[in-house]
C-alpha cells in the first residue's frame, strides 16, 4: 500500500481544528473504524499514521494559514480519556520498517510543535493519557491535567510491552521536563502512571484543574500564554493548496523536484530546480507558489513518500538544476526580511525539511555538475549528503560546452539552518577544525568555487573528469548497493552526528538503536513477547539474559 500525506481539515477522521481569534483547538476524537489498513481498531483514542498524518497537516496549516494564532489547545473529544497512544494491534501486526517510520515520523512531528515561531502548544488533559498520548503531551509547552482522582500520566511500554516510548517519551520526561531520574524510573516502570498531585509535585504536569474548572483553566492558560506571543495581527495567511505532483512507476515529478526511480541499483535521483522566474521584490502575501515555500512542501512531501514507500531505494543521488544567481536573489529576499512572519516560518520549514533528510535511513550522494545550484540554501543538501562528487570538466553530454560545475558558500551555511545536533551541517563537517570553519566564512563566502578550490577547500569527496565521472558514480552507487542496508542505517547516523547531543540527537539516537533493536526482539516481537501477548490476558514470556 502506497502511503499518502496529502490532508486537509475537511477531511479529518480524528481530529477538529477549530480557531478562535488568537486560540486554536486541536481535538483528538479517533475514529475507531478508521486505521490506515486494516486489522485494528482504534479504541481509547489511539493513534496510529494516518492520525498522525492529520496532526502533522494541522500544525503546518496552523503556521502558514492561521498567523493570528498565539496558543494551541491541545485536548480530547471523548469522555475520560485524552488518548492511549500508539495503537497496540497496529504495532504487532506491522512490518519492522513500518514500526520504525511510524516511530520516526511521529517524533518529527512532535518536534515541530517544539519549533517555536510564536505558537504554543498547551496540552489539556482531560482524561487518561498514556504512552505515545503523554508524548503528545511532553511536546507541548505547558501540561494541564485533570486533577479528577482517576486521569493519570503514564509511559507503560516498559512495563506492558516490552518496548520504548518510541517518540521520545523517556528523554522529554528527563531532559526537558527535568524529572529527578529516580522518580523518572519509577514513572517509566508503573503501568498504571501517576495521577493529580503526585504528577504535579514530580515535575511530570504544570498543572492541575478540577473538572468542574477545567474549561475555565484551559482557556485562562491559553490566554496567558498568548499574550506572550509575537504573532502578527491583521496578517492574511498562506492557503497551503494541494501539490501539483505526478506519480508513475518510474518515478514522482513536482514543479521544482523530481524523483526518477534506478530499481536495479536500488537508487533513486532527485534533482531540486532553481526558480523559474525572477525574485519579487517583496515577500508576497497569500501565495503558496512562492519558490521558497513550493520547494520546501515538494522537498518535504518527496521525503516522506520515498521513505515510506519505497524503503527498498536505499541510495539518494541528490542533484540540483539551474541558475545559481535564482536561487541566491531568492535567498537574499528572506535574509533582508527576516521580521516578516511568513519568511521566520518559511526558514524554520526548511530548517526542519532538511533534518527530516538527515535522520532518513538512506544513503545520500550529492552530484555537483555543470548546470547544478548547489549555493547557499540548496548546498545545504549536498552538506546534508553522506558524500559529494564535483564534475571536474565540461557537461559529459556536450565537451565542446565552456559551462563549468561551481558550488557557492553564502552566510546560511554557517547555522541559519542547524542539524539535530544544534550545529550547521560544514560545523559537522570540519568538527574540530573550527580555524578552517572560521577561514570559510570570512574568506569564501558569496564568491563561486570550481572544482579544483572546492576540493582543496574540502568541500567536496572527489573530483573526478568527464572522462572517468560516469564510471566513477557507477562504481559509488553500485558499491554501495552491495553493503548492508543495516549496517549502512547505523555507520551513516554515527558518522551524520558528530558533536553535540541534543534532547533531538537523544531520541533519534535511540530510536534508530535501542528501539530497533528491542522492536525485533523475540521478548517484544517473539510468540510469547509482550507485543504480542498484549491484551489476551497471557503473560509475555522473556528470556531474561541481559546483551
Amino acid at each position: 500500500m502506497d502511503v499518502s500525506f496529502d490532508a486537509h481539515p475537511s477531511g479529518y477522521r480524528h481530529w477538529t481544528l477549530r480557531v478562535e481569534g488568537v486560540i486554536a483547538w486541536l481535538v483528538l476524537d479517533v475514529d475507531e473504524a478508521g486505521g490506515i489498513v486494516e486489522g485494528y481498531e482504534l479504541k481509547l483514542n489511539s493513534y496510529d499514521l494516518g492520525v498522525d498524518i492529520e496532526l502533522y497537516d494541522a500544525v503546518q496549516r496552523l503556521r502558514f494559514e492561521h498567523p493570528e494564532v498565539r496558543t494551541v489547545i491541545l485536548t480530547s473529544g471523548k469522555d475520560k480519556v485524552f488518548c492511549a497512544g500508539a495503537n497496540i494491534r497496529m504495532l504487532a501486526a506491522s512490518a519492522h520498517e513500518w514500526k520504525v517510520n511510524f516511530c520516526k515520523f511521529t517524533n518529527e512531528t512532535r518536534n515541530a510543535m517544539e519549533d517555536f515561531t510564536g505558537q504554543t502548544y498547551l496540552a489539556a488533559v482531560n482524561g487518561s493519557c498514556a504512552g505515545g498520548g503523554y508524548e503528545m503531551a511532553l511536546a507541548c509547552e505547558h501540561i494541564l491535567l485533570v486533577d479528577d482522582n482517576s486521569s493519570a500520566v503514564s509511559l507503560p511500554e516498559v512495563p506492558l510491552l516490552g518496548v520504548l516510548p518510541g517518540t521520545g517519551g523517556l528523554t522529554r520526561v528527563v531532559d526537558k521536563r527535568r524529572v529527578r531520574k529516580d522518580l523518572a524510573d519509577v514513572f517509566a516502570t508503573r503501568s498504571d502512571g501517576v495521577k493529580g498531585k503526585t504528577a504535579l509535585e514530580w515535575r511530570l504536569v504544570d498543572e492541575l484543574a478540577a473538572p468542574r474548572q477545567f474549561e475555565e483553566a484551559t482557556r485562562q492558560r491559553a490566554n496567558e500564554l498568548a499574550a506572550r506571543s509575537n504573532r502578527p495581527q491583521g496578517a492574511t495567511g498562506v492557503e497551503l493548496t494541494p501539490l501539483n505532483r505526478e506519480i508513475s512507476d518510474d518515478g514522482i515529478r513536482y514543479d521544482h523536484v523530481t524523483a526518477e526511480f534506478g530499481r536495479a541499483d536500488s537508487a533513486v535521483i532527485i534533482t531540486v530546480r532553481a526558480p523559474r522566474t525572477a525574485a519579487p521584490s517583496a515577500v508576497p502575501g497569500a501565495d503558496a507558489g512562492f519558490w521558497p515555500l513550493a520547494v520546501t512542501r515538494e522537498l518535504d512531501d518527496l521525503i516522506l513518500r520515498l521513505r515510506t514507500n519505497e524503503s527498498a531505494l536505499g541510495t539518494w543521488i541528490i542533484k540540483t538544476e539551474g541558475d545559481i544567481d535564482a536561487v541566491m536573489a531568492y535567498e537574499r529576499l528572506l535574509l533582508d526580511h527576516q521580521d516578516d512572519w511568513l519568511v521566520t516560518e518559511i526558514l524554520h520549514y526548511y530548517k526542519r525539511t532538511l533534518k527530516r533528510l538527515d535522520v532518513t535511513s538512506r544513503s545520500l550522494i550529492a552530484l555537483i555538475e555543470p548546470g547544478s545550484c548547489f549555493t547557499g540554501m540548496l548546498a545545504e543538501l549536498a552538506f546534508a549528503a553522506d558524500r559529494q562528487y564535483m564534475l571536474d570538466g565540461p557537461p559529459t553530454d556536450d565537451e565542446d560546452s565552456p559551462l563549468r560545475a561551481a558550488l557557492q558558500l553564502t552566510e546560511v551555511n554557517f547555522g541559519l539552518f542547524p542539524m539535530g545536533n544544534g550545529i550547521s551541517r560544514l560545523e559537522s563537517r570540519f568538527y574540530g577544525h573550527q580555524d578552517h570553519l572560521e577561514w570559510l566564512r570570512g574568506k569564501e563566502t558569496d564568491r563561486r568555487l570550481g572544482p579544483a578550490e572546492a576540493n582543496e577547500l574540502g568541500l567536496v569527496t572527489d573530483i573526478p573528469d568527464d572522462l572517468d565521472w560516469a564510471d566513477e558514480i557507477r562504481i559509488v552507487v553500485e558499491s554501495r548497493a552491495s553493503l548492508s542496508p543495516d549496517a549502512c542505517t547505523g555507520m551513516e547516523a554515527n558518522h551524520r552526528f558528530v558533536g553535540p547531543e541534543t534532547i533531538e540527537t537523544k531520541i533519534f539516537g535511540r530510536l534508530s538503536a535501542w528501539q530497533n533493536w528491542i522492536f525485533i526482539r523475540p521478548n517484544a516481537s517473539g510468540d510469547a513477547g509482550a507485543l504480542r501477548r498484549y491484551g489476551t490476558g497471557q503473560k509475555a514470556i522473556f528470556d531474561r539474559k541481559r546483551v
